[in-house]
């Protein structure tokens, strides 16, 4: 799971990454296409009381990969390709990030703050790029259909495809909102459209400053005070929580925001426990048990027979596994269960 962080110049994409990361990446601008990439774990309070009931040996959480792409300048005149847009279509998604603070000594590159038009110029931006992949698709389908030799039918279902895009595209709506089948999608991956990807607006305030209304631009934003973030993320672990404690802050807007992109990929966590090693996995909501078994280990998946589970809320009140069993909170899944955010999976397989 790789997120990309995006931007105009001098909207805090760096300060945010270094936030995330706990990083101390420049955030002075080079004046060229740089990624700066890490993992982080993905906070998640059930894993620290899973290790605390099992004690084990290791603890690890799920991960996600953030990448700083810098080199988005926002002139919407399709400016992004060659190396920065490759860069852009290996992402799962992004973090669009908007400048909302103040600060004279950083002026904004068109003159004034205004995140709703940064936000829809960066939208149009990406879906100009889409358009142009799309229209020379089309042609080629057509040019294809004059020239003969392909399967007629596969090639009349693809340009009604690529039809569907197109106009989705040149009314101005990015092609996430287009209700695609599995197997279009599938049909879509090499093109890595950008406006396919999932976005997180991440509204960058200023001290004690309030998040503007932008619902009606995007579904899904957040807000935080990047500057803030930052300081609190590189402070010692002691120092942090008596910072966060004089400022009446509980939680750090940070972890809101990776559990945020976390679940902007339609993705949740299961559990794997014992002695040895307490993990969160990550697998697609919707996944059946033998899914989730690959994702431990392909072996387990090819040699599937069973799927032994125990909800999260169940295993932490009632306190053991003997405990869930007693009460009938333990079952036994086949493989057409749906995995479930917070199942504790234990996988019965053979080969």
């Amino acid at each position: 799971m790789k997120l990309g962080i995006i931007g105009l110049p001098q909207t805090g994409k760096t300060t945010i990454f270094n936030a995330l990361t706990r990083g101390n990446v420049p955030t002075t601008m080079s004046g060229k296409m740089e990624v700066h990439t890490a993992v982080v774990d993905v906070p998640d309070p059930r894993v620290d009381v899973l290790s605390k009931m099992y004690n084990p040996k290791k603890t690890a959480y799920a991960k996600v990969t953030y990448a700083d792409i810098a080199g988005l300048e926002g002139g919407g005149q399709g400016d992004i390709a060659g190396p920065l847009r490759n860069e852009l279509g290996q992402m799962d998604g992004f973090l669009h990030v908007v400048r909302c603070f103040e600060d004279d000594s950083v002026p904004h590159r068109s003159g004034s703050l205004d995140p709703r038009r940064d936000i829809e110029g960066m939208a149009g931006e990406l879906l100009l790029v889409d358009l142009i992949t799309v229209e020379n698709k089309v042609q080629k389908l057509k040019d294809d259909r004059g020239k003969g030799g392909r399967d007629k039918a596969e090639l009349e279902r693809e340009i009604v495809l690529f039809d569907r895009l197109h106009a989705c595209l040149s009314a101005d709506q990015p092609l996430r909102m287009l209700d695609l089948t599995g197997e279009e999608l599938k049909s879509l991956g090499g093109y890595q459209f950008l406006t396919l990807k999932p976005m997180l607006v991440v509204l960058n305030l200023g001290e004690s400053q309030s998040a503007p209304d932008v619902a009606d631009l995007t579904p899904n934003a957040i807000a935080l005070q990047g500057k803030l973030e930052m300081d609190i993320a590189q402070l010692p672990p002691e120092d942090a929580a008596m910072f966060m404690e004089e400022y009446g802050i509980s939680e750090p807007s940070l972890n809101r925001m990776i559990r945020a992109s976390y679940q902007l990929l339609g993705l949740q966590s299961f559990f794997t426990v014992g002695e040895d090693e307490v993990r969160a996995w990550t697998v697609r909501v919707g996944a059946q048990a033998p899914e989730a078994a690959a994702v431990i280990h392909t072996d387990l998946q090819k040699g599937f027979i069973r799927a032994e589970v125990v909800a999260y809320e169940d295993l932490s009140s009632l306190g053991s596994m003997a405990e869930a069993r007693n009460v009938g909170k333990f079952r036994v899944e086949g493989k057409d269960y749906i995995v479930q955010d917070g199942d504790i999976l234990h996988v019965r397989f053979n080969l």
